[in-house]
C-alpha cells in the first residue's frame, strides 16, 4: 500500500463502507454507507471525492472532480510561478587587478546582490603570484567592506591549489 497517493480516490475506487459526507453545498450529511452516498452524489450528476482517508471514517465531499482536479493544478502553477530562483553568480579577479577594474567588478557583484542572488569570488593565482596569497586575501577582505550591510560572508575565503574563493549572499531584507 503507498503511503500518500498521487490524487484522491473517486466514485467506486473508495474502499470504505462507511464515509462521512459533506454536500456540494458544504452542508455535513453525517455517517452513511458508501453505496448510498455514490447514489446521491450520482443523483446530482457528481462525483464523490474521498478528501481525508486517513480519518476514521473517511471523509468524502460530492463534487465535480474535473473542476477540482482543474482547480488543484492552477494551485500549483501559480504556486511554481511565485517561487523565486536564487542563482549562484561567479566573479573572477587577479591579486594584480586594477583600481579601475576593481570597481567595476564590485560593481557586478553588488547589482547580483540586489537580485537576489549568491555570487562566489573567486581570485586567480598565475605564476609566482601564488607566493602573495595574502594579496589575494586583501582583495576578498575589502570587497566585504565595501559591500557592508548589503551582503553577508556564506562562506569565508579559502585557498584551493591556485584559486581563493568566498561566498556572498545577500542580507535578508527586513
Amino acid at each position: 500500500m503507498n503511503s500518500a497517493p498521487s490524487e484522491p480516490r473517486c466514485n467506486h475506487r473508495i474502499r470504505a463502507r462507511e464515509v462521512r459526507v459533506i454536500a456540494d453545498d458544504g452542508q455535513q450529511l453525517g455517517i452513511i454507507p458508501t453505496s448510498e452516498a455514490l447514489r446521491i452524489a450520482q443523483e446530482k450528476g457528481l462525483d464523490l471525492v474521498e478528501v481525508a482517508s486517513g480519518a476514521e471514517p473517511p471523509v468524502c465531499r460530492i463534487m465535480d472532480f474535473g473542476k477540482f482536479k482543474y482547480q488543484q493544478q492552477k494551485k500549483q502553477q501559480e504556486a511554481r510561478k511565485k517561487q523565486t530562483v536564487i542563482q549562484l553568480k561567479e566573479i573572477k579577479v587577479r591579486p594584480k587587478t586594477d583600481e579601475h577594474d576593481y570597481l567595476t567588478k564590485l560593481k557586478h557583484i553588488r547589482r547580483f546582490l540586489e537580485a537576489g542572488d549568491r555570487c562566489k569570488v573567486t581570485v586567480f593565482f598565475r605564476g609566482r603570484e601564488i607566493v602573495h596569497k595574502d594579496r589575494g586575501l586583501t582583495i576578498l577582505n575589502r570587497i566585504v567592506v565595501d559591500l557592508g550591510e548589503l551582503a553577508k560572508t556564506e562562506q569565508e575565503p579559502k585557498s584551493e591549489g591556485r584559486t581563493m574563493t568566498m561566498l556572498l549572499a545577500p542580507q535578508p531584507k527586513k
